[in-house]
């Protein structure tokens, strides 16, 4: 699946060269308007081809933590619970540059999740849980909506399946509502953890001595990516910007 990604962008951008134009796949090339987003979709077999994301109750799941997972399996919620707890420590690879979280600013209004929240059906939520009975059980998944187009596919499919798995070998109970619990209630929207909005901030937690990056890719790796995560802040923070130069040439 990454190497298709991988050579479809590889090939749209020689053909386009053909052509005279330039196939872009950058987050955010426009302030007012929706990014390029890089959303996955995700789901897991067992080695007889079956979804084990899928409930095997026609009629839900009476064990299900929230009405938003009544019909999806038990590993399935698992699974969602560790993508939703590591999710914040995993943002430089889900959003690997500095325009990528310029995407996430807009939040809701463009389509763009900026917290961990997930939901039924939701195109507002990092993680819209794609299930019966909108679907056959067998097409149960997760789709993950962080990622922007900019995304390296092996690092997006590699955190999502390590976190997922994570959640179900620790058997983590899925503890966070979805987000149709939270938008009426004030209280607890305010109790909503938002991601990183920048990928300096991104970068730091993702390289902290706790981070869940660190466990589920261990030292050398975060300290290696990190770094070349450090290097790109460290440039854009170097540059000039022409919206600097046309805010404060005059004003300043």
């Amino acid at each position: 699946m990454a190497d298709n990604a991988i050579l479809f962008k590889f090939l749209a951008k020689s053909i386009g060269m053909k052509h005279g134009v330039m196939p872009s796949f950058m987050a955010k090339p426009w302030g007012n308007l929706p990014g390029c987003s890089g959303h996955t979709h995700v789901s897991l077999q067992d080695l007889s081809g079956s979804n084990i994301f899928a409930c095997s109750d026609p009629k839900g799941r009476p064990d299900a933590a929230f009405e938003d997972t009544k019909f999806i399996s038990l590993y399935a919620e698992q699974f969602l619970a560790g993508l939703l707890d590591g999710l914040p420590d995993v943002m430089p690879m889900f959003v690997p540059t500095v325009n990528g979280y310029k995407r996430l600013v807009g939040g809701e209004a463009f389509w763009a999740p900026n917290a961990v929240t997930y939901g039924y059906d939701s195109r507002a939520c990092s993680v819209r849980i794609i299930s019966p009975p909108s679907v056959p059980p067998a097409a149960t998944r997760f789709e993950v909506r962080v990622p922007g187009a900019d995304m390296n596919p092996y690092f997006v499919l590699s955190a999502i399946f390590k976190l997922g798995l994570r959640g179900i070998e620790k058997q983590m109970n899925l503890t966070t509502p979805p987000v149709s619990a939270i938008q009426g209630d004030p209280v607890r929207r305010k109790e909503v953890v938002v991601l990183p909005r920048s990928l300096e901030v991104a970068t730091a937690r993702m390289m902290g001595p706790d981070s869940i990056a660190r466990e589920i890719f261990g030292d050398e790796f975060v300290e290696h990516y990190g770094g070349t995560r450090e290097h790109e802040v460290h440039l854009w923070n170097q540059a000039v910007t022409n919206w600097e130069v046309e805010r404060y040439l005059e004003l300043a």
